[in-house]
């Protein structure tokens, strides 16, 4: 059985593990990404040729995840997310070259769909979305069994999805601002008072799971937004299921708020009075989290090299 180096990329850190064909994770670390101050490409790559020298002898190729708009064959980052100084390279052409050896890269949230298409909460489905509730709103989308990307590799990027029709637009017309971290955190401070700064995920939902009601009205119009989004795709593209990633899925009180308002939303919308029949998109978590990315980027690297 074939064993591959699998990384991560992320803005802090670049988690990596090295995998078998079946994703089973053998070994598994993570090493500080280099922060766009101050550094350059080659930062990058040293940083990956530091786990690379310590594994080649036993790869038989490596696969990426990585932020940004690129060309999952090349690897070409038309932008590069919070890795800026990959703009304009062909990542897997550029790491194949130097390590002789298959390279894939694909667009993180394209890999977290396709984690859960593999062997997660879309398995067998034959249309379906992912939608990643972090420090914006990532995802990716599965139509007819397959990751759809669009002409310009941009499908599935929420972020830039706009949620008001206020002009000028400022940045939290975006669902990438509201529908992410910071948008949970100033629903929720709009009833406490206290600066949404202070707040993360974890304070949030502690004091949600004990019953605060202001926390719980602000959490209740957050979710109430983010059903407007999620049926919104629904409608577009008539999905089976659509799974909600990130580190706050991990909250049972999420998904029951998110399918209360999905819920109140389907069940108030004017269109009933002319047709009864309003699709209510399935609802459900992601099996993965943290391993997500990696799980994805293998599946992508063997369908790109038929391993």
């Amino acid at each position: 059985m074939k064993n591959y180096l699998v990384f991560d990329a992320g803005g802090t850190f670049t988690k990596y593990a090295m995998m078998d064909e079946n994703a089973i994770i053998l070994e598994k670390d993570k090493v500080p990404t280099p922060a766009y101050e101050n550094h350059t490409k080659e930062d990058f790559y040293q940083i990956l040729n530091s786990v690379v020298e310590k594994y080649r002898s036993r790869i038989s190729g490596i696969a990426v995840s990585m932020p940004g708009m690129l060309d999952n064959k090349t690897g070409y980052c038309v932008t590069a997310g919070y890795l800026p100084y990959l703009c304009g390279s062909s990542v897997a052409v550029e790491l194949s070259k130097r390590y002789g050896m298959p390279v894939s890269v694909e667009n993180d949230g394209k890999c977290a769909a396709l984690a859960e298409y593999w062997k997660g909460s879309l398995k067998d489905c034959t249309n379906g979305a992912v939608v990643v509730l972090g420090s914006g709103v990532a995802g990716g989308i599965i139509l007819n069994g397959r990751i759809y990307r669009g002409n310009r590799f941009t499908a599935g990027e929420y972020s830039y999805i706009c949620t008001k029709d206020d002009l000028p637009q400022e940045m939290d017309s975006y669902w990438g601002i509201s529908g992410g971290a910071q948008g949970l955190a100033r629903a929720v401070a709009k009833y406490t008072g206290v600066d949404w700064e202070s707040y993360d995920g974890i304070s949030i939902f502690s004091m949600a799971n004990e019953g605060d009601e202001l926390v719980l009205k602000g959490l209740k119009d957050y979710t109430d937004a983010l059903a407007v989004q999620i049926y919104n795709l629904n409608i577009l593209l008539d999905l089976d299921i659509i799974a909600i990633g990130g580190g706050i899925s991990q909250q049972p009180l999420l998904l029951e708020y998110v399918n209360k308002s999905m819920t109140e939303l389907t069940g108030k919308i004017p269109l009933r009075s002319v047709s009864p029949y309003v699709p209510v998109p399935r609802i459900t978590n992601c099996r993965y989290y943290n391993d997500a990315n990696l799980i994805g980027a293998l599946y992508h690297y063997r369908n790109i090299y038929n391993s």
